[in-house]
């Protein structure tokens, strides 16, 4: 999982690193959207990992003892 956090951190990075060099006019306009949806399917991933992992948290925290 932390690796997973890792890789997400700097798919993000990269995306937003694309995306500054495709206004400077450094990248393809198709390279520039590649890496910025890329970063974006790792961030709707994490997203979504992190809401499994609360809502599993909240259903521990109902279980009666």
């Amino acid at each position: 999982l932390q690796q997973f956090a890792t890789q997400t951190v700097d798919s993000l990075k990269s995306g937003e690193a694309a995306a500054i060099s495709g206004v400077e006019g450094g990248l393809s306009t198709q390279k520039v959207v590649s890496t910025v949806m890329q970063a974006e399917r790792d961030l709707h991933t994490a997203i979504a990992l992190r809401d499994k992992a609360v809502a599993a948290y909240q259903e521990i925290s109902r279980m009666a003892i």
